[in-house]
């Protein structure tokens, strides 16, 4: 039991460190990372989900300045990623103006925890942020 409400309570936190892990200005979102096994994985692996969030993080910036959709001077961005499993990840990212209104947000699941996998998941978010974006309302 009390191994249960551990896990429950190790989760709130992790979404409440996700939730206060804003970004402001242009350079885009460093994205967090969300894991519930972190502290039984190894160095290594680690390290290795360190890197990737690094490298989303620059690719999702590279990616929404292409498209025009840079984050604004006063923008607040949110990014993280949620590790479900090393098969099963969620890259999501939310910019709000500085009224708080939301400019856009999305998610996108990823099968596969390799560089490749992570950075194929970032440009599909982009590319359906931007789609929405374009649809007419």
């Amino acid at each position: 039991m009390l191994g249960r409400r551990s896990r429950a309570y190790k989760a709130a936190l992790a979404a409440l460190a996700a939730a206060a892990a804003f970004v402001c200005g242009p350079a885009g979102a460093e994205c967090t990372l969300i894991d519930d096994m972190r502290e039984y994985a190894s160095t290594q692996v680690q390290r290795e989900d360190e890197r990737r969030l690094a490298l989303a993080s620059a690719e999702l910036a590279r990616e929404l300045e292409r498209r025009g959709m840079a984050p604004g001077p006063g923008d607040v961005t949110r990014c993280w990623v949620q590790k479900v499993s090393n098969l099963i990840l969620n890259i999501n990212v939310e910019v709000r103006s500085e009224t708080g209104a939301t400019r856009y947000r999305g998610s996108v699941d990823i099968r596969g925890n390799a560089d490749e996998a992570w950075l194929r998941g970032v440009r599909r978010l982009a590319e359906n942020l931007d789609e929405q974006r374009r649809a007419p309302r």
